[in-house]
């Protein structure tokens, strides 16, 4: 029984399937590099040990020599297979280096082929018996080839790439890691090493045996990544439990979770999610099958949503339409949030997915009554003023009337004067487009609708107004300022309802100065843009505004003995479904002109968002 065939034999077969089981490792794993590299060390270091076996066999000086030839192949690989997983298991080592190291440790390679019969004899003269685990194994004698210097400094800088990488790992703390794997590298390799450089400068008479320490350091890297093995497990488990907790808990609180591995492009979905987009239960998913299942007219705010957090590796948040197979749609809320891999790349997408449908509907029923209550306040408001609204007709009417009457008497005369009735056709056509003007305003506010959002003029808004309100004005006797200010950003609103939300201000205004004497019946109407933001100004010198200002936007909130207390509040539902602000404060001194210096006096400001600017 051969002990020296028996247990090369062993070492090459445990190298060999500890190879197999990280390769298959990285076969499912691609990304696992570290994996692939003590692969390829292992599989090196069982080609080594078989070399080293047909060395110990060797019955001649060429076959010796042959042999120890291509021992230097699973020598490059090795060292070269230790430096990248130093690199990538170990996650430090000098890269310069790992450089150096390749590029000596090829060009020994090459001339191993090239000068003499190897890099280590220039000439294998003989081949000497000797005594080894009890047998006889052969050892070689010959001319020793200078070129093995180097071979031997590729070898020291290898030793040092090593203990560099294994300072730094018990630097950061690793220190595990730094005695298996930093430790068994520089104490085995060292102990190969030295072996193999006492054979062959032949000052020591034994076979090569570097397998052997190899084969330590192959079982220590080896248990390393086994306990990582071990511990991916873990978590895996850990993962599972965790997910299984998570989907639980979505599941009470009525979300379907999901997760999409943007780089391998993997859609997981709970199964609420999926009953929820209306996919089939275990159906595999992409991220295109998700983004196609979203409404037409949402899909592509979605998406670039979703884009830009995973550029900007943030968060998003949406709400748009789900189009199910069966032709229903279905209102979702969703949240997701990126989290990067270790390159900084977008990794992973977690989201959560909520049916809104019913709060959906809610809300449309909601806007539909408000926009009915706010059509109503209109016509309300209309009728308040409708005294004024009559005098305003009933003024042009009584001009046409009159020109009219004119026209008729000069076209009698004998010439008739066609100058004179010229004019007055023209000064009738005038007044009839004005009647026509105030007609049409009452019209506008008087037609019923939803809400429709369009770029729109505050300066205009406020002339809109006042146009409306003049007699109103002029018969209460109220002085009106405006201070509008010039190059005003649009505002984006509905001109009709934000036309009502204004006069019933003024008008409110203007019941708060009934009881002042005519000079202090001041209005000022003024405009601004601030903090991103357009404003209009409604400031009186009326009664003032109790403690608490707020309260007079409260629903049945009225200080007049006829008031129902609705139009405030009102106002205040309007400006909020347009996104903007409503508030009352006192009015300060300057805001009603040179004369406003007397207490008392409110002003209700009006802030509406504005305008973007669409990126191109």
């Amino acid at each position: 029984m051969s002990w020296v065939t028996i247990l090369w034999s062993m070492i090459a077969s445990a190298c060999l399937t500890i190879a197999a089981i990280h390769f298959m490792t990285w076969c499912h794993r691609r990304t696992a590099w570290a994996d692939l590299s003590f692969s390829v060390m292992s599989t090196a270091v069982a080609f080594y040990a078989v070399i080293e076996l047909a060395m110990m066999r060797a019955q001649t000086p060429a076959a010796f020599a042959v042999a120890l030839r291509w021992l230097h192949v699973p020598t490059w690989a090795i060292v070269l297979s230790i430096v990248v997983f130093v690199r990538l298991h170990m996650g430090v080592g000098r890269l310069w280096l790992a450089w150096s190291i390749g590029v000596v440790r090829t060009l020994v390679l090459c001339l191993n082929f090239l000068v003499g019969d190897n890099l280590n004899y220039l000439k294998v003269t003989q081949v000497q018996q000797i005594r080894f685990l009890s047998e006889t194994v052969s050892i070689g004698k010959g001319v020793a080839n200078p070129w093995m210097l180097l071979g031997q400094l590729s070898l020291l800088l290898w030793f040092a790439f090593v203990t560099d990488a294994t300072i730094a790992v018990w630097r950061r703390g690793d220190h595990r890691q730094a005695l298996i794997t930093g430790g068994s590298l520089i104490v085995f390799a060292m102990a190969g090493v030295v072996q193999s450089v006492l054979v062959l400068w032949q000052i020591v008479q034994a076979p090569l045996t570097a397998s052997v320490f190899y084969l330590f350091i192959v079982v220590a890297m080896g248990y390393d990544k086994s306990r990582e093995t071990l511990r991916a497990a873990q978590l895996s488990d850990e993962l599972r439990e965790s997910e299984a907790q998570m989907t639980l808990a979505a599941e009470a609180a009525g979300f379907g979770v999901w997760m999409w591995t943007v780089a391998r492009d993997r859609f997981w979905a709970s199964e609420r999610w999926r009953r929820l987009f209306g996919f089939d239960p275990g159906q595999s998913l992409t991220f295109e099958m998700f983004i196609q299942r979203i409404h037409s007219d949402d899909r592509a705010r979605v998406e670039s949503a979703i884009r830009q957090a995973l550029t900007d590796h943030a968060g998003y948040t949406e709400e748009y339409r789900v189009q199910l197979p069966d032709g229903t749609e279905r209102w979702v809320s969703s949240r997701g949030k990126v989290y990067p891999n270790g390159s900084r790349k977008p990794g992973l997408l977690l989201g959560a997915s909520i049916d809104i449908t019913d709060r959906k509907h809610s809300e449309e029923e909601i806007a539909r009554q408000r926009n009915e209550l706010a059509h109503l306040s209109r016509v309300t408001t209309l009728s308040e003023l409708s005294s004024s609204l009559a005098h305003e007709i009933n003024q042009p009417l009584a001009i046409i009337l009159t020109n009219a009457q004119a026209a008729q008497r000069l076209l009698t005369q004998n010439p008739p004067d066609l100058a004179e009735a010229s004019d007055i056709l023209a000064d009738i056509v005038s007044e009839d487009q004005r009647a026509g003007e105030v007609i049409r305003r009452l019209r506008a506010l008087l037609k019923p609708g939803q809400i429709d959002l369009q770029p729109l003029s505050a300066n205009d808004i406020v002339d809109d107004v006042l146009r409306v309100a003049r007699s109103d004005l002029i018969g209460r006797g109220v002085t009106v300022h405006t201070v509008l200010a010039e190059n005003l950003p649009d505002a984006v609103g509905d001109r009709i309802q934000l036309q009502q939300v204004l006069l019933n201000l003024i008008l409110n205004s203007c019941d708060a100065m009934a009881a002042n004497p005519p000079m202090r019946r001041r209005l000022t109407l003024s405009t601004a843009f601030l903090n991103g933001m357009v404003r209009v100004s409604v400031s009186d010198t009326g009664c003032g505004l109790s403690t608490d200002p707020d309260s007079i936007f409260k629903p049945f909130y009225t200080t007049k003995k006829d008031g129902l207390g609705l139009g405030l509040s009102i106002c205040r539902s309007i400006v909020s479904a347009h996104t903007g602000r409503l508030w009352a404060e006192p009015t300060p001194p300057t805001a009603v002109g040179a004369a406003g210096t007397a207490a008392g006096g409110a002003t209700l400001h009006l802030e509406l968002p504005v305008v973007r600017e669409t990126k191109s």
